[in-house]
């Protein structure tokens, strides 16, 4: 039977202050980043080592009380959210670095450390932490959703540079998955079902991130085009030609608008490729020079690109903010951002349809696209004091669904289930949800580790 009241009293002998049910501290940790109501826990705990997580998992086992795990909150599907109450695990006093090793390029860190945090410690090393979401998002919250970004289009998601992980079960067994090697033939792999599994089969305490060299040199690109179809067809042509783009991004009309309002630019309002080239001082050259040709043949603007740190550093700090200048841009108003991934050479067709439903229904909207990999972004807005807005803004994230699995694709490739995507989960997968709901029971018989997210065992699952 559940007992919150009794898990947070054995929790706070163990913790003391560390253990906050303070009504700020929970209400912060009942917020989220998009259109979710707030979900506040019971208390908030500060763990700072692998055996107090697992000595309050077992208090939490013992009386079935639901443990969510946080890192900074930037997720966009409620994923941190306390569906059902319990107790909010915020990893943030979990951020040592144990390991940096140069030779065999990897980092041992805990699960609070940020990627931003990472890179600052290893600048005079030579190498860099390659996955790039934007937001300065903890190690362990990127690894727990299986994060990817700007970059994934050339060094990969958080799947494949997680070599290893160390996680605390849902009976306050800890186990680790992986190893320090470049691959292994040993067995399951764990360590890839642990990454993206939003915390509902054990929390992690501990990551071995694989580490990139920083090259030598690095060069951007931004460029306007008449059309979608054009700046896609591009991307296409370039990956067909096998030119190594290290980021290459899509924005929107609307989004180089709020860009330019925000970040005090002067982009033509037109959709943008935004690019950038990794190599040494030729090949980046070479790579700029070959892009700059295709994209005159799809009727591309003005070409600028650059090599200077602070041009670089002002380009990717625009559209960095490209989610809150748009949010800026309409503002009271509520935003609700979703991702689908297609094969990408179903990417134009797949953006022309979400362009042609907000207009169709006269939907508030932005898109960007993380268009070498297929994957692209919707920011939608509601007025707060209409709930028929917030519904409509679901209807089109639906059909955005539906289309990318109608074509093969995924209905996120970024974001994540959370409970926002939950009742997609059976459209895509089919019977193997069947198998997903399995481990679930396997791993977390009690349905204590963040309940009510990707997998819901509940048998009326909520509609958000």
């Amino acid at each position: 039977m559940t007992d919150i009241a009794a898990a947070i009293t054995e929790v706070k002998a163990l913790l003391k202050n560390r253990l906050n049910t303070s009504k700020s501290v929970c209400d912060l940790h009942g917020q989220n980043e998009t259109y979710f109501p707030k979900m506040i826990p019971d208390a908030v705990a500060f763990p700072e080592s692998t055996l107090e997580v697992s000595e309050i998992v077992k208090i939490c086992a013992k009386y079935q009380c639901p443990i969510i795990p946080w890192g900074v909150g930037t997720s966009l599907e409620g994923h941190a959210l306390a569906l059902h109450g319990g107790i909010t695990l915020n990893m943030s006093e979990m951020s040592n670095i144990f390991d940096i090793n140069s030779e065999d390029m990897f980092a041992i860190v805990q699960p609070g450390v940020t990627r931003e945090i990472l890179n600052k410690e290893l600048r005079s090393t030579g190498l860099f932490f390659s996955v790039d979401p934007g937001a300065n998002a903890t190690l362990g919250g990127m690894a727990a959703t299986r994060a990817s970004g700007t970059t994934a289009v050339l060094y990969g998601t958080m799947r494949e540079n997680v070599l290893a992980m160390e996680i605390v079960l849902a009976d306050g067994r800890v186990i680790r998955t992986g190893t320090k090697a470049k691959k292994s033939s040993a067995g399951y792999d764990l360590n890839k079902l642990f990454v993206g599994s939003e915390g509902t089969l054990g929390i992690i305490t501990e990551l071995t991130v694989a580490l990139k060299g920083q090259p030598e040199a690095i060069s951007a690109a931004v460029c306007d085009f008449p059309t979608i179809d054009n700046a896609v067809d591009v991307v296409i042509t370039a990956i067909q030609m096998g030119i190594p783009m290290a980021r290459i991004e899509l924005i929107d009309e609307i989004s180089i608008r709020a860009i330019n309002q925000y970040s005090k630019l002067e982009y033509p309002e037109k959709p943008h490729l935004f690019m950038e080239f990794h190599g040494s001082k030729s090949s980046v050259a070479s790579q700029a020079e070959s892009i700059a040709n295709i994209a005159k043949d799809f009727n591309a603007g003005d070409f600028q690109w650059s090599t200077k740190p602070e041009d670089l550093n002002k380009l990717w700090s625009a559209r960095y903010q490209a989610y809150y200048a748009t949010k800026a841009l309409f503002p009271n108003q509520i935003g609700m951002s979703t991702d689908i991934c297609v094969p990408i050479s179903k990417l134009a067709q797949a953006i022309k349809d979400t362009q042609n439903d907000l207009k169709e229904f006269n939907v508030i909207g932005s898109i960007i696209g993380h268009v070498g990999d297929g994957n692209y972004h919707t920011l939608l807005f509601s007025d707060p004091n209409n709930p028929e807005d917030l519904k409509l803004n679901k209807l089109l994230a639906s059909r955005m669904a539906h289309r990318a699995l109608d074509v093969g694709g995924t209905i996120t490739g970024e974001h994540g289930i959370g409970i926002g995507k939950l009742n997609f989960m059976e459209q895509e997968h089919g019977e193997s949800l069947s198998i997903m709901t399995d481990l679930k029971r396997l791993f977390d018989p009690q349905n204590i580790m963040n309940p009510g997210k990707m997998i819901d065992l509940d048998s009326s699952p909520k509609n958000y």
